[in-house]
């Protein structure tokens, strides 16, 4: 399988199993939208990630996907993420090929994201906004998928416990609503035919 086939058979993928809404009885959440953006680069599919800048009054220094509330001026929840990857990191929303979306997913700082998957140029020609980004990340999606970088930790959140995920990749632990969103796309990932053929090719050099 070729990094193609494998966005194609994402956006096949998400077109056939419509996101799960999310709904908390008794609390009205923010409406907010993410980019889960994708890139191919010397045949390796790659995953980009954002790192909140200390100086933040919420979730400083976590990882993130591109994206923020929604707006007024925002028509879609799509068009908030696209905007906001455009304003995060500098990339066109032209330059965005947008191949479904993922299950809701909600936040405790009581947002309720909307998660989308992309795929951006793999120039690496980022513009990031330094008041909201600090660093941007770049994994590549079989280092993602390895079970040994993963561990899970029991939480109470609204009077229930749930499981948070924390992924590991060198210095960089990806947690919270970020890591929820991934495990979310990274199952989805599994269940493309021929996938494991693309996992167990070479990583690239330095990884």
């Amino acid at each position: 399988m070729r990094v193609e086939g494998l966005f194609q058979a994402l956006e096949a993928g998400m077109k056939a199993r419509p996101p799960r809404p999310f709904e908390l009885p008794g609390r009205t959440l923010r409406e907010a939208a993410v980019l889960l953006p994708l890139f191919e680069r010397d045949g390796v599919p790659y995953v980009v990630f954002t790192r909140r800048p200390a100086h933040l009054r919420t979730h400083a220094g976590q990882y993130a996907f591109p994206g923020g509330g929604q707006e007024a001026r925002d028509v879609t929840p799509l068009e908030t993420a696209l905007r906001e990857t455009e304003e995060e990191l500098g990339i066109a929303r032209g330059g965005v090929r947008v191949l479904g979306q993922l299950d809701e997913t909600p936040t405790t700082s009581a947002y309720r994201i909307r998660p989308y998957v992309g795929v951006i140029p793999g120039d690496g020609r980022y513009v990031p906004n330094p008041t909201e980004v600090d660093l941007v990340l770049e994994v590549p999606l079989v280092r993602l998928m390895d079970p040994a970088i993963v561990r899970v930790e029991r939480h109470a959140w609204e009077g229930l416990e749930h499981d948070v995920h924390f992924y590991t990749h060198g210095e960089h632990v990806i947690w919270g609503a970020t890591a929820r969103i991934l495990r979310n796309f990274l199952l989805l990932v599994a269940e493309v035919p021929g996938v494991q053929a693309l996992l167990d090719a070479p990583p690239p050099s330095g990884i």
